[in-house]
């Protein structure tokens, strides 16, 4: 535990508002100009906008559905994107969660508050996790993945639970630092 406390407070340290900038800007220019391509690339590769990745909560079973719904080509272009595009996007919206979450947190007194800079680390990571269960699942169909295909579901719904809880604190941290930049404004 202390190593997750001195990983947290490095990041404090490191991380200032030119930091929260350049990951909003990358993120941003990220949603704006890669995102949409990259979905209508798999939507014209699989034949469908349907994704396990983009899904909250769904079965092994709707996964194997899926599989079977994008076809030989389809399931080859989605664990190539897996491995591509889906290796940086997590890494673009953990820079942007963490270091915005860092920037809006830092002057947080209670301790244990200030860890929640971590979140998206764990949401990277199980997007990981996701990733490579989903991609066993397609590569190995019409064949059954027991394993992979139990725990690409549950991968999934921690790995958006985390991202969501993430962009909570986001706005939560915004709404504490105009507080206080409002609380500190010297009366006129």
């Amino acid at each position: 535990m202390k190593n997750v406390h001195v990983f947290s407070a490095w990041l404090y340290k490191k991380t200032g508002w030119k930091t929260a900038f350049a990951a909003s800007a990358v993120f941003i220019l990220f949603m704006v100009f890669v995102l949409p391509n990259a979905a209508q690339s798999s939507k014209e590769a699989t034949g469908t906008g349907e994704s396990p990745d983009g899904s909250y909560l769904y079965s092994a079973q709707t996964l194997y559905e899926i599989a079977e719904s994008y076809g030989e080509k389809g399931r080859d272009h989605y664990i190539k994107a897996r491995f591509t595009f889906d290796v940086i996007w997590p890494l673009v919206y953990l820079f942007f969660l963490a270091s915005v979450i860092t920037f809006f947190l830092r002057r947080l007194k209670p301790q244990l508050l200030k860890l929640a800079n971590l979140l998206p680390f764990g949401g990277a990571a199980f997007d990981f996790l996701e990733n490579i269960s989903a991609s066993a699942v397609m590569a190995r169909y019409p064949a059954k993945t027991p394993v992979a295909a139990e725990l690409t579901p549950v991968f999934s719904f921690i790995k958006w639970s985390l991202i969501y809880a993430s962009f909570g604190v986001v706005f939560l941290g915004l709404i504490i630092w105009v507080y206080e930049k409002i609380r500190k404004k010297p009366d006129a």
